[in-house]
């Protein structure tokens, strides 16, 4: 796909692949699927889904007992993605670090890529 060779599309730290790999668990998921589409007041937004079957055309990065699998369609937009796992006082969540990103919402729902 969109790779270079050894190195995979997207980078997933030890806490984001820890909290991946207990969502897989608690649900009987293969995976937990990462994409873009249309919305949001950016233009785009990030989705995540669980998977009980890849995708051929998915690019599969594993870690630490964590599967995630990157559509197709959103490779070219996430290459280059740190995906990590925050918690705070007010809020945890998953957190994209991506180098892609030229301008996002205020309420960091919604992102704009470079074309």
């Amino acid at each position: 796909m969109f790779s270079i060779p050894g190195n995979p599309p997207v980078s997933v730290t030890p806490e984001a692949a820890k909290q991946i790999a207990r969502l897989m668990a608690k649900g009987g998921h293969q995976g937990l699927r990462i994409g873009v589409k249309k919305g949001g007041c950016a233009g785009m937004e990030y989705t995540m889904d669980y998977v009980d079957e890849a995708d051929p055309n998915d690019e599969v990065v594993e870690k630490d007992g964590a599967r995630v699998l990157i559509a197709p369609m959103a490779q070219m937009f996430l290459f280059g993605t740190e995906i990590d796992y925050e918690t705070s006082l007010l809020e945890s969540g998953f957190k994209f670090r991506n180098p892609n990103v030229v301008d996002a919402c205020g309420c960091g729902e919604s992102v704009k890529f470079a074309v």
